[in-house]
């Protein structure tokens, strides 16, 4: 492996320490409201990481953990009330919600200003304009990624494999702001390997394991690995990281690149809320 492996984990501890020196500095402690619904086994680990580091870090755990036939209107109540509260700084709903409610709706009645996870209508038009805002982690772990790595993103070319509203698309802002020729591809790109060959900065985000090869990476690029996937010999991503590393001058590892960056920027927006963005 002759490429450098950028270290999610370290970066995301560096995040974190930031996160509760700010928190320590305010006069008033942020308030960080996780919503639950039903008991899915993976919906509830990260959950509770997300409770253990928001505690961590200084901030109130306001969470509530709801029946999984909780009814549209009742957890619609719940959503307003929070809005309301004047203790809680940040609202995340946990999705996937059970089939029988609607995210769109719930998610749209958190205050865009509360919602520090970067997803409701009002959050994605603030990204798409320039505006500041509350902004998806997961993108905005991989922009502190790139930086903490040295990449230069001013006239870079960059490559978004997925256009997801969670990932792919508002990590294309995120890029476009910071100057980067941006190209988005999705399963109707043609020639997807020929498209990403061009990238300074390939990220991929597309929820297909393996799915990014040697063949469509530009020697010396820097690839960001946003999938995460459990394979018969343990978690893996989206790209084929041994192969890639080969020929990319950086890439992120599966586990331990991205993943740890998306609590760790949940708590940045929770302080940045708290300080009225």
């Amino acid at each position: 492996m002759s490429a450098r492996l950028i270290d999610g984990k370290a970066v995301a501890a560096r995040v974190r320490a930031s996160v509760a020196h700010d928190v320590a500095a305010l006069d008033h402690t942020p308030g960080l409201a996780t919503l639950l619904v039903g008991d899915d086994p993976a919906s509830a680990i990260y959950v509770r990481n997300k409770r253990r580091l928001c505690v961590e870090a200084g901030m109130a755990d306001l969470h509530r953990h709801l029946p999984a036939d909780v009814s549209q209107a009742e957890l619609a109540a719940v959503i307003d009330e929070l809005a309301a509260d004047p203790e809680v700084t940040g609202i995340l709903l946990q999705l996937p919600l059970p089939p029988h409610l609607d995210a769109a709706a719930l998610i749209a009645r958190i205050p865009a200003d509360k919602d520090v996870d970067g997803l409701t209508e009002v959050s994605a038009g603030r990204l798409a304009l320039g505006r500041p805002g509350l902004r998806p982690c997961t993108p905005s772990g991989v922009m502190v990624l790139l930086d903490e790595a040295g990449v230069e993103l001013s006239g870079a070319e960059a490559v978004v494999v997925g256009r997801s509203d969670l990932v792919g698309k508002p990590q294309a802002a995120l890029l476009l702001a910071r100057n980067a020729t941006v190209t988005i591809c999705h399963s109707r790109t043609r020639d997807l390997a020929e498209v990403c060959r061009r990238a300074d900065v390939l990220v991929v985000a597309a929820g297909k394991p393996g799915l990014i090869g040697a063949d469509a990476v530009k020697a010396g690029a820097t690839v960001i690995d946003v999938g995460i996937h459990r394979g018969e010999h343990g978690l893996v991503g989206d790209v084929r990281t041994a192969e890639v590393a080969e020929v990319a001058g950086a890439i992120t590892p599966v586990p331990g690149g991205v993943g740890p960056m998306t609590i760790a920027m949940l708590l940045r927006n929770t302080v940045t809320a708290a300080k009225g963005l």
